[in-house]
């Protein structure tokens, strides 16, 4: 990637790199240094973890700015399957502790602006910012609603036909911490904003930023990504 006059190039670069066997995995970590005691354990490992996923966990203990990627001395597969297992174990902690939160937040939510904005509050453009996003929410509701298998959802559907939408209590039950943090964002300053911050003990501003967050740490627990470092 170069620039010249301004203008940003990009260098087209065939990617030319095959598929490897175990076998030739553990040749080629040996190769560049690293020690395997027990390659029937270290064959395991590969064929259900897969070179790929380990490799990020092999920087720590490589050459800085060594193009041939080759391993500090003294360093073995159980370096790394060790910090593969604390990153994996740092995931089921967070997991934990995000599922607690995301419960309380959703349950905040719902509560204080039940109790004062009426059943179906989130379907008033009012209690929002920006039309844009609170349209985009109303399609992600309605899209939620209709494919949703929940015992709650079918039974308010075929008991009742108004209003067409469930309470909130039923509805913003089914969205994902990443639209419900999206949704509280664009909510308007108000009591009942201020309100669920306080329960957090935070400005109610702060915890958008939070809850931001959390959702995108949340995803990486949920789908098994990398969260050291």
């Amino acid at each position: 990637m170069r620039t010249r006059a301004g203008f940003l190039l990009l260098i087209s670069m065939q990617f030319n790199k095959s598929a490897k066997t175990i076998e030739e995995q553990i040749t080629l970590l040996r190769s560049r240094g690293l020690i395997i005691p027990d390659e029937i354990k270290a064959r395991q490992y590969l064929s259900n973890i897969s070179y790929y996923r380990l490799s990020s966990y092999m920087l720590p203990f490589q050459r800085y700015n060594d193009q041939k990627h080759s391993f500090m001395p003294n360093t073995s597969f159980d370096n790394i399957l060790n910090l593969y297992v604390f990153d994996r174990q740092l995931r089921l902690l967070i997991f934990d502790e995000i599922e607690r939160i995301e419960i309380a937040f959703r349950c905040q939510i719902i509560y204080k602006y039940s109790l004062s904005g009426g059943n179906n509050w989130y379907e008033e453009i009012g209690y929002f910012y920006n039309a844009f996003h609170f349209n985009k929410f109303q399609v992600q509701v309605n899209s939620e609603l209709s494919l949703s298998k929940e015992v709650f959802i079918q039974h308010y559907k075929t008991k009742y036909s108004s209003p067409v939408n469930p309470p909130a209590w039923m509805s913003l039950e089914i969205l994902s911490f990443g639209q419900l943090s999206k949704m509280f964002k664009n909510l308007r300053t108000s009591a009942q904003k201020k309100e669920i911050g306080n329960h957090f003990s935070i400005h109610h501003e702060v915890l958008n930023s939070w809850v931001e967050s959390l959702t995108y740490v949340r995803n990486l627990c949920a789908h098994h990504s990398r969260i050291w470092n």
